[in-house]
Parts: C-alpha cells; sequence; structure tokens
C-alpha cells in the first residue's frame, strides 16, 4: 500500500543475515597479522567460548516483504544522489536504486512508500554508544558498562550486559538510528568487547546483533582510567598506564606464541600417529597411540588473554577512547611496538593537531560536534574537528555516546557541517552524511553491507520528512535490513519494560525515558567513577 495509508508491518526478530567483506581498497588499512611473533596460519585454541564468526555469502532474508519508496530525493551517501528516485527492496536487500522514471520490474506484492517531499538516507550508524548496558531507569542495578575492578578486563563483553529492553533503544531507532556499536565504558585501559546491535525490538541480545560484525574492543588512555585507579594500587599517572599497555599485550603475545607452539606440536603428534598406522601397514587412524608417548597438553584458556591475542592477529578491530593530540601519538607507538593495527580513536577532540598521521596512519576518528572543556583533556575541542579530519582526506564519524545525542545525529552532524562551511572548508552534503553512515560503518568493519544505499547492500533505510540536516527533520519511516521497524504515523513502540509498568500505551512516548550520560558537558561533577565518556 501506498505511504499516508498506515503500514502493517510485524515486528520481530528477523532471521539472521551474515556478511561477506570487501577486500580493502589499496589506501585502506589491512588487517593482517603484523605481530612478529605470531604464526601466518591463525589459530583458535580449543575449550574457547566461540570462535570468530564467519560472514556468510548472502544477504538476503526471505521473509521481509518487498518495499518500493519513489518519488523521494535519495540520498545515497556515495557521492550521488537523485532528486526524483526510486529504491526497490527485495528480500531485505537493495535490488534498484537511481532514477524513478527508469523502467524497473517491481517486485509483486511489494509495500510502496510516497517519498514525494521526502528524504531517503541511509540508516544512521552511532560507532560509540552505550545503550544497553547503561539503561533507563537510571540506577545502580542498570549500569552494566564498566566492570571496574582492575584496569584491564579484556574477557568481558558488553554483549552480556546488554539489556534489550532499555526504553532508550526505541528512541534511537525513531531519530534513525538502525545499527550501534555498544562499547563498555572508559573506566578501565582496556574495558572489554564491544558490541555491534541493529536497532530494532529483541527479547535478547544475541537477536539485536547485527550478524557477522566483527569483534571489536575498547580501550581508554588518559584523566579517566588513572582516576579510577589511582587510590587503588594504579595506574595513577599516563606514564603506568603506557606502561600497562605494553607489559599486557607483552604477555598476551607469549599467550600467543604458546598456543602456536601447541598447535605446532599437535600437528607433528599427529603426523607421527598416521605414519606410525602406514608403517605398521594398518588403516591410519588419527586415535591411534604411538607407544611411549603422551598427546601434547595444551595451555590454559585465558580469556583476557584471548581478546588480545585476537587484537594481535588482526581478528578484533581496536577501538581507543582518546581525546589529547600526544596520547594519540602515544598509542599509535604502542600499536606499532606491540604489532597491532588502531581502527579508530573516539572522542579524538585533537586530532585536528595530528590529522595528517591519523590519514597515513589510515585510523578513523569519532567524535562530537560541539562537545568540549568537561574536563581537562578535553579542553582543547574545536567544532571544525570532523570537517578537518575530512579536508585532510581521513575518515571522521560524529557519535553521541549519549542516550539523547543518539536521538539527533542528523542534527549533530549538521552542526559540524555548518562549522566547517564556516571555517571556509568545503563539506558537502554527502560528506556530512557520511559521517553518520559509511564512515561509522567502517569503523565497524560492516562497510560492505551497509552504510550507504546501493544495489546489492542490506536495506538499512531512513525516509525522513526533509532534509535531514535540519532541526526540524523527523525519520518518518526506518527500515532495518528490509524490515520496516519504525513509523511516527504509528507512534513509537513500547518496550516490555515500559508497557508492564504503564509508562507508555505501546504507541506513543509520554515523557523522555533516557538516563542521564555520565560524564555529560553539563554537569562534569556526576562523572566521578570514569563512565562512559
Amino acid at each position: 500500500m501506498r505511504w499516508g495509508i498506515p503500514l502493517v508491518v510485524t515486528l520481530c526478530a528477523c532471521t539472521p543475515v551474515r556478511v561477506r567483506p570487501t577486500p580493502p581498497k589499496a589506501d585502506e588499512p589491512k588487517l593482517d597479522i603484523v605481530a612478529p611473533w605470531l604464526d601466518p596460519e591463525a589459530f583458535w585454541p580449543k575449550g574457547t567460548p566461540e570462535k570468530p564468526r564467519p560472514l556468510a555469502d548472502a544477504l538476503a532474508d526471505p521473509g521481509t516483504p518487498p518495499v518500493v519508496i519513489r518519488n523521494a530525493t535519495i540520498m545515497t551517501a556515495t557521492g550521488q544522489a537523485f532528486d526524483k528516485g526510486l529504491m526497490v527492496v527485495d528480500k531485505g536487500v537493495i535490488s534498484y536504486v537511481g532514477p524513478a522514471d527508469d523502467v524497473v520490474p517491481l517486485p509483486a506484492g511489494a509495500i510502496e512508500i510516497d517519498g514525494t517531499g521526502k528524504v531517503v538516507t541511509p540508516g544512521i550508524i552511532d560507532a560509540h554508544s552505550h545503550l544497553g548496558v547503561y539503561a533507563a531507569p537510571a540506577a545502580q542495578a542498570n549500569d552494566d558498562g564498566n566492570e571496574m575492578t582492575a584496569p584491564v578486563t579484556a574477557q568481558v563483553r558488553a554483549e552480556y550486559g546488554y539489556w534489550p529492553q532499555d526504553p532508550q533503544i526505541a528512541r534511537a531507532l525513531a531519530g534513525g538510528v538502525t545499527t550501534s556499536l555498544i562499547l563498555p565504558g572508559s573506566a578501565n585501559l582496556i574495558g572489554g568487547r564491544g558490541f555491534t546491535v541493529q536497532m530494532k525490538p529483541a527479547r535478547t541480545a544475541r537477536e539485536a546483533a547485527f550478524p557477522g560484525a566483527p569483534s571489536t574492543v575498547k580501550m581508554a588512555c588518559g584523566e579517566n582510567p588513572k582516576r579510577v585507579y589511582g587510590g587503588k594500587g594504579g595506574p595513577q599517572t599516563r606514564m603506568a598506564e603506557y606502561t600497562t599497555f605494553r607489559t599486557t599485550f607483552l604477555e598476551a603475545a607469549n599467550y600467543a606464541a604458546k598456543w602456536n607452539a601447541y598447535e605446532k606440536m599437535k600437528a607433528l603428534w599427529n603426523e607421527k600417529r598416521l605414519r606410525a598406522a602406514e608403517i605398521e601397514g594398518k588403516r591410519a587412524d588419527r586415535k591411534r597411540k604411538i607407544p611411549g608417548e603422551t598427546a601434547p597438553e595444551p595451555p590454559a584458556v585465558d580469556l583476557k588473554l584471548e581478546t588480545l591475542a585476537g587484537v594481535l592477529r588482526g581478528d578484533v578491530l581496536v577501538e581507543i577512547h582518546c581525546y589529547r593530540a600526544d596520547e594519540m601519538a602515544n598509542m599509535i607507538n604502542i600499536s606499532k611496538e606491540m604489532g597491532f593495527k588502531i581502527r579508530s580513536f573516539h572522542h579524538a577532540l585533537e586530532a585536528y593537531k595530528i590529522r595528517d598521521v591519523l590519514v597515513k596512519e589510515g585510523i578513523a576518528i569519532n567524535t562530537w560536534a560541539d562537545w568540549w572543556g568537561f574536563k581537562m583533556e578535553a579542553y582543547d575541542g574545536i567544532p571544525e574537528n570532523a570537517a578537518l579530519m575530512t579536508e585532510a582526506g581521513g575518515r571522521a564519524t560524529i557519535h553521541s555516546d549519549s542516550a539523547i545525542g543518539t536521538q539527533r545525529l542528523n542534527q549533530e552532524a549538521a552542526k559540524a557541517m555548518a562549522a566547517g562551511r564556516r571555517a571556509g572548508i568545503q563539506i558537502t552534503d554527502d560528506m556530512a552524511l557520511r559521517w553518520i553512515t559509511a564512515n561509522p560503518a567502517w569503523v565497524l568493519g560492516i562497510d560492505s553491507v551497509t552504510g550507504t544505499l546501493e544495489e546489492g547492500k542490506r536495506a538499512d533505510v531512513v525516509v525522513w520528512n526533509g532534509t535531514p540536516f535540519s532541526a526540524y527533520a523527523r525519520a518518518d519511516v526506518v527500515i532495518i535490513g528490509g524490515t520496516v521497524a519504525y513509523e511516527r504515523a504509528k507512534g513509537m513502540r513500547a518496550s516490555d519494560f515500559e508497557l508492564g509498568h504503564g509508562v507508555l500505551d505501546g504507541t506513543a512516548s509520554a515523557t523522555p525515558a533516557t538516563a542521564p550520560t555520565a560524564g555529560s558537558a553539563t554537569k562534569p561533577a556526576a562523572d566521578p567513577m570514569g563512565a562512559p565518556r
């Protein structure tokens, strides 16, 4: 049916979709093994909780009805836009995007949306969020973002603290957010693994997970770790922070080397068994025992070091909370010494000072439009930061780190674009759109399947009532993986928690259900524990 008549869509967890990565471009950092002590053949110790998720061949979700959007202005975030465009979504994948006057076969039974006067963009991707781990209502019972028991807690995972009934999730979806990277907070030097989610209703964290998204790890340098641990045995200074990073990664390298050695010994032992069976003229039996020899014993599994061994192998993308230019340079030096790649610096308020270095190293930044000054390391932020990084040829994203800010990332991108233009930097609408779509998709390692509107990509789409860069912009329809997840005409879908406590009637919000972000710019004293900013 056409847009204007309420769409009848059942909101449910979609069939899981996995993704195939595209090879990195020549100017992109390759996530190859760079640590000299690691074997080129990737290993994965037996007994660990899971292997890295393989990326599947198909994007299609046969269970989703086709969708046709007509006559809209389509901003693809690829440098191309269509003033009167047509988009066709079939089985969760974009099968056509282009001029509306093209002759295109349309799938039968498609939901039709009249986009006249509207603007279509890729779904917004928030590269730094704490939704679900700092859930609403704000209470100690819902604070699951920081494991403040040791400076290094690489073994913990945001997935296991994520509450999919967090009322803030529905608000983010209504703001056009389709994907978020849920991170541990920044109290620890290494806080644990991040969790990439689809911003849709779900019963469990696994249902919310973005299929096939690479694993990430959150690190932090600067004020927060030393403030939290200065009185608890350290680190008390930045000197000790970087020492801890180095010693921890040396420990991880030693752990990885032990497992590599074990894998080689096991392979040799198996080869001996096969040869012994052949010499005796018997059928090769991998379980056959060799007289006088026992199988090599595997090293003990250490979940903390497993995460860091994954970083050294290039399996885990490194996301680092860091404000100052000198500290970003220090972390780059640490990464080169220890043999791993940094995917992006988060907050990165002084990135403009070393933007040439960041571009050379292929490191992205995730920053704000104009938050600054809420602590000493945040005092040299400027609103032109993202624009200057973009002008230099680097990747910038506008992130939220806020349950409120994530609802308005389109406006945050507009503010950063305006600041760049006032400074004489030629920032196009497409560049600004990429700050909240294509670039964060790259940061999360999912840019081969989402972040832009292209044929063959997953249909994560927002239909706005006008330009997304307006303070009056509203998301009319939000589509995730080809499924209509939100319609403004129907109102916001309440979480089970809200329905159970009479907060909402199931269609519209009575009051904003957002937990204040610890460490906000307006109340810096509310951040005594270093989380999450």
